[in-house]
């Protein structure tokens, strides 16, 4: 989500991105767009209540329905004020972050946001404490104080990384008058104060937005209406393509489909660009589990065929990670090459051995039905019970909302998972994965890797802070409590009577529906 691509149009309407991560090809049609923009992804909602989602699919739909006090301007990864007109730090130790609200903002509801609705927000979020939410990411918040147009953050360390994370649907503000304190709220109904309002929510299959009138921020009032589809898989949303029952397509094509895209192709409109998210394997390493023993998930590690998978099942959409921290992120590394800089199953069997661990080693991997995970779990299936030193069990789970309480009540041994950065800094592919309390829920915890996690934000120079994310990159290697596999292209889909769709996928990590409009 650290893309950044801007568009200019040139001879004979075709568009080019000028940023140099990404293209839009654009072929002219004679359609007439009219009525909602229909917007297809294979995302879920796992809840519309803030305090309760920590997901991709959610976050997308808050950027639209709810408001933070910052965001991140497209083609900017530095958060600027939206709700709020200003926010900065207290004194050079970076414990102390204040916020000044603006005084027009409303819930859509026409109720005016006061500071008491911000503090409200952040206290629920650590009182509910959901296994599926994003208190993990405010680990460092102790406590918010309210007074007049003023909130001020108190933080129990120094927290450089702090203004990245109210930048998200994390730190999204809820009406204290209508969500409890200390449960989520139930229904399909949401009380914020985005550019749009939810209309009629159908879970896992639609979310009618239409443009809010009193919206106040850094982004501009929607123009169109918008109906976000949500399907099943990637199959379905390709047929919708297809069939012109979608706009606009993202997340996520089949990989041939994504491969296959040219310039010849009529009536659409496709961006290609670099993208930070990943792919990886977590493992249980709780006591009982088949992965509790560090070899065992060694040998895990020196089996792995990452070319094999982003070549056979994702077509060369993706590319083979072999660090918990991305390419294009500072402070990537690449400690799991060095370490198995090849799928070795002499070297698996050594490790096993040492550790006098009988072998097959039988484990139950978990998987969420969506994309080309099916494919993927098949060939990792493959890969390790070809070595003669596993027996893998597959478990499909078709709800993501399922998936995500399975995993973290240990349902299995190990679990391959997406990971979309909230914010452009190594910290997010840190603290929220490998740290204690962590949003894997996979039981992993070290001293080290915290105190490398601490240390790391407490630069407020963000730089000054890599090398100590390539010593915890070297620990997370040696432990490996989750295992990356792949980092992924991101793609987007138009039709060429709709403008806008290229900030969907512009690197902030905002899902900016209320750019599209009608040509």
């Amino acid at each position: 989500m650290l893309r950044s691509v801007r568009s200019k149009m040139i001879a004979a309407g075709v568009v080019l991105g000028v940023a140099g991560v990404g293209a839009w090809v654009l072929l002219p049609t004679d359609a007439a767009g009219h009525g909602a923009i229909a917007v297809g992804t294979t995302d879920s909602v796992s809840s519309l209540d803030p305090a309760g989602a920590y997901d991709a699919g959610s976050w997308a739909l808050f950027s639209n329905v709810y408001q933070s006090l910052l965001t991140i301007k497209p083609g900017s990864d530095v958060p600027v004020p939206d709700a709020a007109t200003s926010c900065k730090f207290i004194g050079a130790k970076l414990t102390t972050y204040q916020c000044e609200l603006r005084t027009d903002v409303k819930f859509s509801n026409g109720r005016q946001i006061t500071a008491e609705d911000v503090k409200f927000s952040f206290d629920r979020i650590k009182a509910i404490n959901s296994d599926q939410g994003p208190a993990p990411l405010f680990n460092t918040l102790e406590s918010v104080k309210a007074e007049g147009k003023t909130v001020t953050f108190n933080l129990s360390a120094r927290d450089a990384t702090f203004p990245f994370k109210i930048a998200t649907g994390a730190a999204a503000i809820v009406d204290k008058d209508k969500y409890p304190a200390k449960k989520l709220r139930e229904g399909a109904s949401v009380d914020g104060s985005g550019p749009y309002t939810l209309g009629a929510y159908k879970e896992g299959a639609s979310a009618e937005l239409k443009p809010n009138a009193t919206y106040k921020g850094q982004g501009k009032p929607a123009k169109s209406a918008v109906n976000v589809k949500y399907f099943k898989d990637s199959e379905a949303l390709n047929a919708a393509w297809k069939d012109h029952g979608i706009e606009v397509a993202h997340r996520d094509m089949p990989p041939e489909v994504l491969a296959g895209l040219n310039p010849s192709l009529s009536d659409t409109r496709y961006q290609e660009s670099g993208g930070t998210e990943t792919r990886s394997m977590v493992f249980n390493v709780r006591p009982g589990s088949a992965m509790a023993q560090q070899p065992v998930r060694q040998a895990v590690a020196a089996l792995l065929d990452r070319s094999k998978i982003a070549g056979d099942i994702y077509k060369g959409t993706v590319t083979p990670l072999y660090s918990i921290v991305p390419a294009g992120i500072a402070g990537h590394g690449t400690p799991f090459f060095d370490k198995y800089p090849a799928p070795n199953a002499a070297t698996a069997r050594k490790i096993l051995k040492d550790a006098g661990i009988t072998t097959p080693v039988s484990f139950k991997l978990g998987f969420n039905v969506r994309g080309a995970n099916v494919p993927e779990a098949a060939e990792l299936k493959r890969q390790l019970e070809g070595s003669g030193l596993f027996q893998v069990q597959t478990e499909s789970v078709p709800v993501w909302d399922d998936f995500q309480k399975d995993y973290a009540a240990g349902k299995f041994d190990a679990y391959t998972i997406g990971w979309i950065p909230d914010f452009p800094d190594a910290d997010n592919f840190s603290a929220p994965l490998v740290g204690a309390d962590s949003s894997m829920n996979n039981g992993f915890a070290d001293k080290t890797v915290g105190d490398l996690i601490t240390r790391t934000q407490s630069f407020s120079n963000r730089g000054e802070a890599a090398n100590d994310f390539r010593q915890l990159q070297e620990v997370v290697a040696q432990q490996i409590p989750i295992l990356p596999i792949w980092q992924k292209k991101d793609y987007v889909l138009s039709r060429e009577a709709v403008t806008g769709a290229q900030y969907l996928s512009d690197g902030t990590g905002v899902w900016r529906l209320w750019e599209l409009d009608w040509l």
